[in-house]
């Protein structure tokens, strides 16, 4: 953007009389700007470029689609906020990728202050913990605290879940996930005669249970269990990291390997070898 400064020269006591010819002899004879204008930029460009280095603004952005300098300014003040709150420069290119929302002209950064209030808070996690587990997950930042993080967390914690303020990816995931998702899950292992305490002691052994589907993983895995394999649910409540395997690359080959030479043993020996140790030992 360039703006121009006129500086008019002051008229002496010897120009007076002629200074309204003068001027109208300038205004429609030159029509080039006199050569004492000054032109200079503004930080408009600069900020552009900045937020460009960040990956907030592609690079290959159309000059014509590029935000205008209110915007840019307003998208500015949510990058310091989130500096202010200790993300870095290399920082901003992933958060811009997962959630370009965040970056929004619209966005006011109060609106996502109290989040991190809750992580400091209530969670608790240090500055360095918060920013890991948003990196992780920057839709945290548009979760309702009261309605959709407190009460998630409260439910994780009565469950026996312990260290959520590590910047982990199945933390910050855990903490976007709504209770009724995670209460789901408790449903299904309660269906299977698991008591309560049970059921509990499976999901903080496998907290990633909660992110797997019921009726597309773990049903399935649970009827093979017993049908196929013709073990009983006490093998799930020693070794509850069986539903963390694949049915199709993991268990069903290991199990019908197993078969054809008559051999049984328990679960966490048939799944946590690796391929090479298992079929060595079962050839």
């Amino acid at each position: 953007m360039l703006r121009t400064l006129c500086l008019i020269p002051t008229p002496s006591s010897s120009t007076t009389s002629s200074s309204s010819s003068s001027s109208s002899s300038l205004t429609t004879s030159n029509p080039h700007p006199p050569s004492h204008f000054i032109k200079f930029r503004t930080s408009y460009r600069e900020n552009l470029r900045y937020l460009k280095t960040l990956r907030i603004i592609s690079p290959e952005t159309n000059p014509k689609k590029l935000p205008l300098p209110d915007a840019t300014d307003q998208i500015l003040s949510t990058v310091n906020f989130l500096k202010s709150k200790g993300f870095s420069d290399p920082d901003f290119p992933r958060l811009a990728f997962l959630s370009p929302k965040l970056f929004s002209p619209t966005l006011d950064p109060t609106d996502i202050a109290p989040v991190f209030d809750f992580l400091a808070a209530e969670l608790p996690a240090d500055p360095s913990s918060s920013c890991g587990l948003i990196l992780r997950c920057p839709d945290l930042l548009f979760s309702d605290v009261e309605f959709c993080l407190r009460p998630t967390l409260h439910y994780l914690k009565q469950l026996g879940l312990d260290k959520l303020g590590d910047p982990t990816n199945l933390n910050a995931h855990l903490l976007n996930t709504r209770v009724e998702k995670l209460k789901r899950k408790m449903r299904f292992l309660r269906s299977l005669t698991l008591s309560y305490e049970e059921a509990a002691n499976v999901c903080v052994r496998l907290p990633a249970i909660f992110g797997y589907s019921v009726e597309d993983n773990l049903r399935p895995k649970y009827e093979y269990l017993v049908k196929e394999m013709g073990r009983s649910v006490d093998e799930l409540k020693k070794f509850p990291q069986y539903f963390g395997f694949s049915l199709e690359k993991r268990i069903v080959p290991r199990h019908l390997h197993l078969k054809e030479r008559n051999v049984e043993i328990p679960l966490n020996r048939m799944l946590l070898w690796s391929d090479q140790k298992f079929y060595a030992k079962w050839k």
